[in-house]
């Protein structure tokens, strides 16, 4: 992986381009962030750097992050990810990395949590349609229906699909289009749409495809 780096996630707007057509961009805010740690092959068996985002007040940490911030003389973060770069030896401790990284036209993949929306029924959660409003269908307009036949098998099939949690969970959308690098604000402008609520975190890589 030569690419990767955390970000926030701002929310969305539209920029035309040469051809004053319209288009559809999230706004990303990357970096900076500051190594704080490295994984060497000697010691760890694998190449990497461990990276700090979003500055926050020390008060907030417990002792451990606390002394790891203190011990490389970094500003104390909120978040700690390890990323395995082609070209780990090159950096160290102290190091900065923001978006200068990409350029514009890279394709990326976004990764990031999606809202949690708790228990939900079938027509939310899998778009399922409503039952009938007539014709003695009874209070259960929104319910599941039918989860098998009562014969053969007798029982319910697995992975049926039923009301249950929903939200909360890791999602990538695969080869998105950087379409503009600003390096003055640290922001990538993404084409499309990418996971997550507004200010939520984000992890921007090179696309795997």
């Amino acid at each position: 992986m030569k690419k990767a780096i955390l970000g926030k996630k701002l929310g969305m707007t539209r920029i035309f381009d040469e051809n004053d057509i319209a288009v559809p961009v999230t706004v990303v805010q990357c970096g900076p962030m500051t190594v704080v740690d490295t994984r060497t092959v000697e010691n760890n068996g694998y190449s990497a750097v461990v990276c700090a985002y979003e500055e926050i007040k020390e008060g907030k940490l417990n002792k451990p992050e606390a002394g790891l911030y203190k011990k490389v003389k970094a500003k104390p973060a909120r978040f700690l990810r390890e990323f395995r770069y082609e070209n780990a030896a090159d950096y160290s401790v102290g190091s900065v990395i923001d978006c200068e990284m990409f350029a514009d036209g890279d394709m990326v993949d976004v990764s990031g949590m999606t809202k949690g929306r708790g228990f939900t029924g079938v027509i939310k959660r899998w778009n399922h349609h409503r039952l009938k409003m007539t014709h003695g269908t009874g209070p259960v307009h929104r319910s599941v229906g039918s989860t098998g036949a009562n014969s053969n098998p007798s029982r319910r099939i697995k992975n049926l699909k039923m009301p249950g949690q929903y939200g909360h969970e890791k999602v990538t959308i695969q080869n998105l289009k950087v379409v503009k690098v600003d390096k003055a604000r640290n922001v990538l402008l993404i084409r499309g749409a990418v996971p997550g609520p507004k200010g939520g975190l984000v992890t921007v890589k090179e696309t795997v495809k």
